[in-house]
């Protein structure tokens, strides 16, 4: 068996295969990021051995369509996070020097090192990417909101200082009405009319949010009924979870979810018996964020949750430990619901 690293580029992606057992190179080469060099790419590492493994460098939008194209050709891909290729572009699995063979050779010889099953198998995406992308935009959509809120709450400080508008107050239609009223009557001054002008977008924007929360409601709770309703997760945070997992049947246990989010405990002790617990920085960070907020949601709305924080903190762990114990703890629970909710793996499709 042969193992291919993959370092993606939007305009070529490069291909090193090594030897599965002894990661002994067995060739290279960069194609096109097209079908044509995708279709290249597996002709040439189908005439080196028929058992292959592509371990892709987990680059979203640059990695996908490769991605895809392998698996509707019955190839079998994982995904690297970018994060874990810290250790190895610094350490010896990297040669010396900077080039896209020696970035894709260091991503091969990772999945060799720790193993292949320790990484997620990547699988075709269906209702999964949709909710994905749905939930990015909604993302999109609330960051530029904020934005545009910020700048509107100072516009409205030099108009009326004695005015107060609360914090996130003005995605609410109520606020937003009451200050198109003030607005509407006050003489149509340069900043009047630009205050106007924001908060018209900022009440389009208030309502794209709210009819994709609408949709993607919908949407999770077919997909993952279990999660939706779980106390303290809620469709947008299901949402988040399905799209960054991406199919929770590719972690066929809870720990190599874990470690994939980045939840896993690293251990920094020696020599004592406190055993402490440090961040792990590895992972999908986004995952692990929606994670961070589904601890913050069931500590507040979880009589059982909150007394396993006060049980941590009464034997001697601080805040944040207690939260990476119990974020550790809501992996499984995750893990566990969502594959209640799993469909069938399709099978391969072999051409």
């Amino acid at each position: 068996m042969i193992v291919i690293g993959i370092d993606p580029h939007k305009a070529t992606h490069t291909a090193v295969a090594i030897d599965g057992s002894s990661a002994r190179p067995r060739g290279e080469r960069t194609a096109r990021a097209r079908q044509d060099g995708f279709g290249e790419l597996m002709a040439w590492a189908r005439a080196l051995a028929d058992e292959r493994v592509w371990a892709l460098e987990d680059c979203r939008h640059v990695s996908g369509s490769l991605e895809r194209f392998l698996l509707a050709h019955g190839e079998t891909v994982i995904r690297i996070s970018p994060q874990l290729m810290g250790d190895a572009r610094r350490g010896q699995a990297r040669e010396r020097g900077k080039s896209d063979p020696i970035d894709a050779l260091a991503v091969a010889r990772v999945a060799v090192r720790d193993g292949m099953d320790s990484f997620p198998h990547a699988q075709l995406a269906g209702r999964e990417l949709e909710i994905r992308l749905l939930h990015d935009h909604r993302a999109r959509l609330v960051a530029d909101r904020t934005a545009l809120t910020n700048d509107l709450r100072w516009h409205v400080f030099d108009l009326w200082p004695d005015y107060e508008i609360a914090p996130r107050t003005l995605s609410l239609l109520v606020h937003q009405q009451r200050l198109a009223r003030r607005l509407q009557a006050a003489e149509p001054t340069a900043r009047v009319r630009v205050a106007r002008d924001e908060l018209r977008r900022v009440r389009e924007l208030t309502r794209a949010i709210s009819e994709l929360g609408r949709e993607l409601a919908k949407l999770v709770a077919t997909v993952a009924p279990a999660l939706a309703g779980d106390r303290g997760s809620g469709p947008i945070l299901t949402a988040a979870f399905v799209g960054e997992i991406a199919g929770i049947t590719r972690f066929a246990t809870a720990a190599k979810l874990a470690r994939a989010a980045g939840a896993a405990p690293v251990p920094v002790w020696s020599g004592r018996s406190d055993g402490r617990l440090r961040l792990d920085r590895g992972g999908n960070r986004r995952l692990n964020h929606a994670l961070h907020l589904y601890a913050l949601s069931r500590i507040r709305f979880d009589p059982a949750t909150a007394a396993y924080i006060a049980r941590q903190r009464a034997h001697g762990k601080t805040q944040r430990e207690a939260v990476r114990l119990l974020k550790r703890h809501l992996v499984n629970r995750v893990w566990r619901l969502l594959q209640a909710d799993a469909p069938p793996a399709p099978a391969a499709v072999n051409c």
